[in-house]
């Protein structure tokens, strides 16, 4: 399935241009392989999903040609009309919000691509959901809201980045996959050597070929000059590269001017919407989509699904009883970790076990005895951008995975999206392929497995971050992930709306209230409420 480092393949050859000739006659991109000593073979069907999945992401282009700075995405001088504003509206409605972006010299643009977010809400009542945005390609943009709360609402719309900075974020995706390194330590007695690795390495310098044996996941480390290549016992992130822009296209990623600016309205920017006459509660189609928009809102602070029930867990009782005699696996990154830290603090029971980890790496483990509980926190293989893993912790979920006899008391969840947003799109897609393919195995032995995906989430963005965690990076995984995911027996806890549509200030790490709200969710998934 997967080549050697030193392997040419009989359908794919690198010649030292790096130019890509197909021998066979399959339907292969012809951009530059993103590692030209590691080519993936997918089988035919693998192909077209991959196809198809890049398709549905692709973004619209700026015309051709350099786009100066004074002729790029303005939001000051762009707004925005609520259509219909002193119009009739009522609980389940539809309401039609259009966005007109402008350029610095205020005329009118003529072509789309912008990354907006938006959302609605009702301060007083701490409610909020997020958008549905269409782009006309004309500088244009519908935005559509489905009103889920009575009273007055209002309308915020933002622009993460104009088009001509989302040009630069897709440049650098494929061309400056190295721009977050890695680094291993290695030792033997009391000699170490340390040494960069990442996915893919440039140059002829030797490496060890960390490629995993059981997923194909690849992974490599420049060779240490004294020491082998089985005397590695770390890894950790090397650190991110600067001078990736040139000066014009810096001018695209200025916070008080162009990143998460707001877009006023020309107008009012609320509506009045009268509650329903009747509640129907059987149109809650409890069919689970993670496509559905919005997949739910906040109210009272409280996230309300509109495609399950979700019973809140207010005290501790609650979920002592909803986890007793069951064991829980978090995997992946430090944003599911945080709901290792909530449930450890939060149910007075559940004791950590000192496992002796690296801290915020882990492995973690919190342990109630009276009530046989077991909760245990793990991080996604790499690329992971922690700072000193162990070598013998540094697994891959795929592989956890099969490790897990499953049944009805064993609960998994899952993240894994914020460390891939610097590297081409198809190497998420790789490794939730053998993500998925672990799962389907686990649910086909032990179809009482419960597994859970959190989604990504939003995030504050500055130049710097921008350029490799950007918003518009972890949308573009998520929407893959989502679509991967789809008829697979898995749910979803919708972390993206629950931190978009919630009034706190964006956060990588989203605060308590929120994180609440998601153990919520998913703990409704793991003790749904007998209707």
């Amino acid at each position: 399935q997967h080549l050697d480092d030193d392997t040419v393949s009989g359908s794919n050859w690198i010649t030292e241009n790096n130019v890509q000739h197909s021998l066979s006659q399959t339907t292969r991109t012809t951009r530059r392989p993103y590692c030209g000593y590691k080519q993936e073979i997918l089988s035919k069907r693998e192909q077209a999903e991959q196809a198809s999945l890049l398709a549905a992401i692709q973004w619209p282009k700026p015309p051709d040609g350099k786009i100066a700075f004074v002729q790029s995405t303005d939001p000051a001088r762009s707004d925005f009309v609520v259509v219909k504003p002193s119009g009739f509206f009522k609980v389940g409605d539809q309401l039609e919000v259009l966005v007109r972006v402008k350029d610095f010299q205020g005329k009118p643009k003529q072509y789309g691509g912008d990354y907006l977010q938006v959302r609605i809400h009702s301060p007083l009542l701490k409610a909020g959901a997020t958008g549905r945005v269409v782009d006309c390609h004309n500088g244009l943009y519908k935005v559509f809201f489905t009103l889920l709360w009575p009273g007055e609402v209002k309308v915020s719309v933002s622009l993460v980045h104009p088009s001509e900075a989302i040009q630069v974020l897709l440049r650098l995706r494929e061309e400056r996959p190295d721009r977050v390194y890695f680094k291993s330590t290695f030792k033997s007695g009391r000699y170490s050597e340390t040494t960069e690795c990442n996915i893919c390495l440039p140059g002829d310098l030797p490496v060890c070929n960390f490629t995993d044996l059981y997923t194909g996941e690849p992974w490599f480390c420049y060779k240490p000059r004294k020491l082998s290549c089985a005397s590695r016992i770390s890894h950790a992130k090397g650190g991110y590269q600067k001078g990736l822009l040139t000066k014009e296209e810096s001018l695209f990623f200025q916070s008080d001017v162009n990143i998460k600016r707001p877009i006023l309205s020309s107008g009012p920017d609320s509506v009045i919407v009268k509650p329903k006459a009747f509640t129907d509660s059987s149109s809650m189609d409890r069919a689970e989509d993670p496509t559905v928009s919005p997949s739910g809102y906040y109210y009272e602070d409280q996230w309300r699904s509109r495609t399950h029930w979700i019973h809140h867990f207010n005290s501790t009782d609650d979920i002592t009883r909803c986890l007793e005699g069951k064991v829980i696996h978090l995997f992946g990154d430090s944003t599911i970790r945080q709901w290792f830290e909530y449930l450890t603090a939060f149910v007075p029971d559940l004791v950590e076990f000192n496992l002796g980890s690296p801290k915020n790496v882990g492995p973690f483990m919190s342990v109630d005895l009276k009530h046989n509980i077991l909760l245990k926190f793990r991080c996604h293989g790499p690329p992971i951008r922690f700072s000193t893993v162990f070598s013998s912790e540094l697994r891959y979920v795929a592989n956890e995975l099969n490790g897990i006899v499953g049944g009805r008391n064993t609960v998994i969840a899952i993240t894994i999206w914020s460390h891939f947003s610097t590297f081409p799109v198809e190497v998420y897609i790789r490794r939730l392929r053998t993500i998925r393919r672990s799962i389907i195995q686990l649910l086909d032995r032990s179809p009482n497995t419960l597994i859970v995906i959190r989604t990504a989430n939003v995030q504050a963005l500055g130049p710097e971050v921008s350029l490799f965690n950007s918003d518009w990076y972890s949308l573009q995984l998520d929407s893959v992930m989502r679509k991967m995911f789809s008829g697979i027996a898995v749910h979803f806890v919708d972390a993206w709306e629950m931190s978009l549509a919630h009034y706190l200030p964006h956060n990588l790490h989203p605060k308590e209230v929120i994180i609440r709200n998601q153990i919520d969710v998913f703990l409704s998934y793991v003790c749904p409420l007998q209707t």
